[in-house]
């Protein structure tokens, strides 16, 4: 199977393009897809920093890239922007589309140890086997500067992928995440099934006990939460990452957004700001 990413779509947009791919993925044992927006580029040598976006429950690679606006700052800043999927398709396991908080579209950025899950190893997609397909077929994209960005579970991905690789990444921002997902209940179903009984191995995955862990943190967190979103108070507990941040004097901006919700709408709204947090720290 071609593992070489093959283009399956083009469409320009503020002056740059964003062009969808389709691969094999060794990791995770199917077919993905992903989406890159490239800036206009006034030279054939010029090399873009990366920013991955990693999206929240349901999506696929479309979602932000359709919704999010991002491509109109991305290309003013000259910036990459990357969207994978959000979990392996098409293996025909089981109960994967029983529900949307679990298996299709809800990969949780991990990598699940239960046999059943074996191939939801989105964590070593998003890490190891996405930067280097990038690196070794797109030489525009410059993937040694690269930022982490993401809403919701994506958001979670985002948080916890760069507090555990802090040599990868230059900075982290997230819309609306899953802060602290072994004390709510998506986190609590995901962790059970992916990752079984074990609470130590669920806390590798919890930003808010990985930060605890961090005392080296250079570059603020930036967080956008909306003050009206219905998940706020059961499932995102963006409060307890901040409490944990505070003890080890990790920067952390957050940002409660007064009557925004857990939409596109919010993340669009702000975007921008993500954009030119992420665009000042791959170019220093």
């Amino acid at each position: 199977m071609e593992s070489k990413p093959v283009e399956i779509s083009s469409s320009k947009m503020f002056e740059g393009y964003n062009k969808r791919y389709k691969h094999f993925s060794p990791t995770l044992g199917c077919s993905m897809t992903f989406s890159i927006f490239f800036p206009p580029s006034q030279s054939s040598s010029h090399k873009f920093p990366v920013l991955y976006w990693l999206s929240g429950l349901t999506c696929t690679d479309e979602n932000f890239i359709i919704k999010s606006g991002a491509q109109r700052a991305a290309s003013h800043e000259g910036i990459a922007l990357i969207a994978p999927d959000t979990s392996p398709r098409g293996l025909n396991v089981d109960g994967e589309a029983d529900s949307w908080d679990f298996g299709v579209g809800a990969g949780f950025y991990l990598n699940a140890t239960q046999e059943k899950w074996k191939n939801w190893r989105m964590y070593d997609y998003v890490v190891k086997e996405l930067p280097q397909i990038l690196s070794e077929n797109f030489p525009a994209l410059d993937t040694s500067r690269a930022s982490i960005s993401g809403h919701s579970m994506g958001g979670h991905g985002a948080l916890t992928i760069y507090l555990k690789n802090l040599d990868k990444y230059k900075s982290v921002s997230a819309f609306a995440p899953i802060a602290n997902p072994t004390n709510c209940p998506w986190g609590q179903k995901a962790f059970t099934n992916y990752l079984g009984e074990n609470k130590a191995e669920w806390e590798e995955y919890d930003a808010t006990h990985l930060v605890a862990k961090v005392h080296d943190l250079s570059a603020t967190i930036l967080i956008d939460q909306g003050e009206d979103d219905k998940f706020l108070h059961d499932q995102l507990l963006p409060s307890n990452f901040a409490e944990a941040c505070k003890k080890v004097n990790a920067p952390l901006l957050l940002r409660l957004q007064p009557g925004y919700d857990h939409s596109y709408f919010f993340i669009a709204t702000f975007i921008d700001d993500h954009i030119s947090h992420h665009a000042q720290a791959v170019n220093l």
